[in-house]
């Protein structure tokens, strides 16, 4: 313990003799992080005497050199992980001044680790009873702790104020279980929880999001029209806001790139679009067939989920998933075969038993598969394909699309003109339901009333659509700041790669879709877990959860991006970095904004 005298530097160094006598009498309730012979930080905390199953933490301090992966955290689950295995604890008592935000996410994040206890703030010392000028500080109690196997379920039903979720809801929810708090507002990159706490989303609602929660260009345009009666629900009647929608379309997007579509409106989201390109593509060619790829991922209908690959997805299913063939995606095979060479024989072979496919189906970056990113090259072989065996091709743009890779289409890099096109997701550019199937003319064979469905014809998402497509892509703005952010993400996921070799990282993506693969799932949920506490929103994916993927708003700030990556970079570390026991011995880790001090009572 001396060392904390001597070595505390930034610590508090004229406090090192009062923390070298409250380690020595307090041993069994303090915790000091050693790295490399430095103090990096410490724990002080004690029992008071009329509530000797509480601990009271009197000081958490990490050293400058040490701060931004979560070391006070760390601290305080080894020492709250061994009171409670002697059932020496059941509840934490500190106090933190009302500016301290960063000690009040810190202690946050022990009440959700330990079982979502609930954080009560009362009264203890006003400004006016002490003498030095110290801000008032209130007195945080978090309990009951729960058990420490149950310390990181991350369980909903845990959360205070979401019991009607799990008393009401579907077991079937998912990203609630991994962010179990309650939001309640969303600005820009922004997302705020009942608590007030921020969080810096690098979700985007799935891709929905490219331009930020509420952006206020696109909410200024849906609140005129709606203050000015506009109609709202039109299903495939004529409306001025359809025609703004498909004028500002044709004219921004489809004339400049030279493509030739008509507009189908197939139902709200990008399944719906997926179930009307299938649908037509049979009707098309009087085919059944339909060639998907390894780890595709194009919807949770029958259809859509005909085409996918992951296997729990498709058991959800409950009946077999058929006249879809699936074939391997660009690097399946690690570059150990030839570009198509399974697909191209077993086409080109009159044995094979494959029939000849109604359509191929595809991404160009497989975003819940693992953000698998296909060559430009791959793609243009892939499109060569399916013109000589006179298959259409169907690209499902929905996540990837509408600038997510930079150009407004994932697949202009590649120079190909797809047969139909899929979009959803960012096309309504503010999070409201929209999807489109665009058809090449001369497929355009429905008759009336063929494909049809009640929500065709939301006008609130044709208004932010049009409003979107004439702020961010009547020029190359957005798509060049889009390619340039993408860049620093890549070079940060390199640095991450070449600082953990020994881990096998993969850096992956395209554009502002990228993703770091680990070699298991565990790892890449840790690290989001990690990034959660740290306040930031991102997911995994891949067919083992092994990729963690972001795809933050478009229109993020340089500042918000920095700071997003370095919450990345920190929780890998922090996850990556294996630990020695914390006392006595090393931990090799620096710390978080949220390892500052905590006020002394």
């Amino acid at each position: 313990m001396w060392r904390i005298a001597r070595d505390s530097g930034s610590l508090d160094l004229n406090s090192s003799y009062a923390y070298l006598l409250y380690c020595r009498d307090f041993a069994e309730t303090c915790r000091i992080a050693v790295v490399d012979g430095i103090a990096a930080g410490f724990v002080l905390g004690n029992h008071p005497p009329n509530r000797p199953r509480s601990l009271f933490v009197w000081q958490v301090a990490v050293d400058d050199r040490f701060r931004g992966q979560g070391l006070a955290g760390r601290l305080l689950d080894s020492l709250v992980e061994d009171l409670m295995a002697s059932d020496a604890v059941n509840t934490i008592e500190t106090t933190i001044t009302d500016d301290n935000a960063a000690s009040q996410q810190l202690f946050r994040g022990v009440a959700r680790r330990w079982g979502n206890a609930a954080i009560v703030t009362s009264p203890l010392f006003e400004a006016h009873h002490l003498p030095d000028g110290h801000d008032a500080g209130p007195l945080y109690t978090i309990g009951p702790l729960a058990a420490p196997q149950t310390m990181y379920d991350n369980n909903p039903e845990l959360t205070p104020h979401a019991e009607i979720f799990t008393e009401l809801e579907s077991q079937v929810r998912s990203y609630s279980r991994s962010w179990p708090v309650v939001f309640n507002r969303a600005v820009g990159s922004t997302m705020y929880d009942e608590a007030g706490t921020a969080y810096l989303d690098f979700f985007s609602g799935a891709g929905a999001l490219n331009y930020g929660h509420n952006n206020p260009i696109l909410k200024k345009a849906l609140i005129d029209y709606l203050n000015d009666d506009g109609v709202v629900h039109s299903l495939d009647m004529f409306t001025s806001a359809r025609r703004d929608f498909l004028t500002t379309f044709s004219e921004l997007i489809l004339k400049p790139k030279n493509l030739d579509y008509k507009v189908v409106f197939p139902g709200p989201g990008g399944a719906n679009a997926v179930e009307a390109a299938l649908k037509l593509a049979r009707k098309v060619t009087g085919r059944e067939s339909v060639i998907n790829f390894t780890n595709a991922f194009h919807g949770m209908t029958l259809g859509a989920l005909s085409v996918t690959g992951n296997s729990f997805k498709r058991g959800g299913a409950g009946i077999p998933l058929v006249h879809a063939t699936p074939m391997p995606y660009d690097g399946y095979f690690n570059g150990d075969y030839p570009d198509f060479f399974y697909m191209e024989r077993l086409l080109a072979d009159s044995g094979s038993g494959l029939n000849t496919p109604a359509a191929v189906i595809v991404e160009t970056v497989q975003g819940e598969g693992g953000i698998n990113t296909a060559r430009a090259e791959w793609l243009r072989r892939l499109a060569e394909l399916c013109k000589e065996h006179r298959i259409l091709l169907i690209l499902d743009d929905i996540q990837m699309g509408c600038g997510r890779t930079g150009d407004f289409f994932s697949f202009e890099e590649a120079g190909i003109v797809p047969d139909i096109v899929c979009l959803s997701k960012s096309i309504s550019g503010y999070g409201l339901p929209m999807a489109l199937t665009l058809v090449k003319p001369d497929l355009d064979i429905w008759e009336p009333g063929e494909h049809n469905g009640t929500f065709r014809g939301i006008s609130p998402a044709f208004v932010t659509a049009a409003t979107a497509l004439r702020t961010y892509w009547a020029d190359d703005a957005l798509k060049s700041s889009t390619i340039a952010k993408g860049a620093k993400v890549e070079s940060r996921f390199n640095r991450l790669v070449a600082r953990y070799l020994q881990h096998n990282l993969i850096a992956k993506g395209r554009g502002l879709a990228r993703g770091l693969q680990f070699a298991d799932g565990d790892l890449a949920s840790d690290v989001c877990a990690v990034a959660f506490e740290r306040g930031l929103l991102m997911e995994t994916s891949g067919p083992e959860g092994e990729v963690m993927k972001i795809l933050p708003a478009l229109t993020m700030t340089d500042d918000e991006l920095e700071r997003g990556l370095s919450i990345i970079e920190a929780s890998v570390a922090s996850v990556l970095d294996r630990l020695p026991a914390i006392d006595p011995g090393s931990v090799d880790a620096a710390s978080t904004d949220e390892d500052k001090e905590s006020t002394p009572a």
